[in-house]
């Protein structure tokens, strides 16, 4: 519990990376996915960054799922196969607000 304080303020305890560290990242469309490992204990949560270049401008959309897994080429597989779906679903929409960045 006071880890999930930690991290929700904004401070890490030193077994934990301030920043989730990158897995996997790929190519989908027109754009990019970048799989982000968050170690929970032994195990990994589901997690990525899906980009797209915009008239110069890098906008992100971030997110984040309960499942978790329990080693980090399986998260990492998962957040792609996730993202995929995610594009697929939202299509044009995904970015068409134009926030530089927000969670999906």
């Amino acid at each position: 519990m006071a880890s999930f304080f930690s991290r929700l303020f904004g401070r890490a305890s030193s077994d934990t990376p301030s920043e989730a560290a990158s897995g996997a990242t790929e190519t989908y469309g027109d754009c990019r996915i970048r799989a982000t490992l968050m170690k929970e204990g032994s195990q990994f949560r589901l997690s990525g960054v899906i980009e797209k270049d915009m008239g110069g401008q890098i906008l992100s959309r971030s997110f984040i799922r309960a499942d978790m897994f329990s080693s980090a080429d399986e998260a990492s597989s998962a957040a792609l196969r996730k993202a995929h779906q995610i594009i697929d679903e939202n299509g044009p929409s995904l970015f068409s607000d134009g926030a530089a960045s927000r969670s999906v």
